[in-house]
């Protein structure tokens, strides 16, 4: 079995990585004016909350830690703000919408009991 990082473990981490691909996806077919504004803000802000939880699974304390975990939850609140302006804007459907919307409440959860488990030790 090859070695794995301390955030290649985290479910979350996993979990948000597999929203990416669907963010990715889904922004792939907003119009093409779109594509370095909305499109990009999105993208960037749903990679940051993979990106954070690897950086801050490097990090020695538990509070840096659990600052990264905050920064990972902010970035995906700014993700589903932004989901919201493209359904209304009728870019994502309804149904997409709230699929999307239920995978980033799992997320959510997953953070803040990460977060929570991180400030505890």
């Amino acid at each position: 079995m090859e070695y794995q990082f301390g955030f290649e473990k985290l479910k979350v981490w996993q979990s948000s990585r597999e929203l990416v691909v669907s963010i990715y996806k889904i922004t792939n077919t907003f119009p093409k004016e779109e594509r370095y504004c909305l499109v990009d803000q999105i993208r960037r802000a749903i990679i940051s909350v993979a990106s954070n939880l690897a950086e801050g699974s490097s990090r020695i304390s538990s509070k840096d830690q659990a600052h990264f975990t905050n920064l990972a939850y902010s970035s995906l609140m700014e993700v589903l703000n932004q989901l919201y302006i493209a359904n209304d804007l009728n870019y994502i459907s309804e149904e997409i919408f709230a699929k999307l919307k239920g995978k980033i409440s799992e997320i959510s959860n997953q953070l803040n009991a990460l977060r929570k488990s991180q400030l505890n030790n």
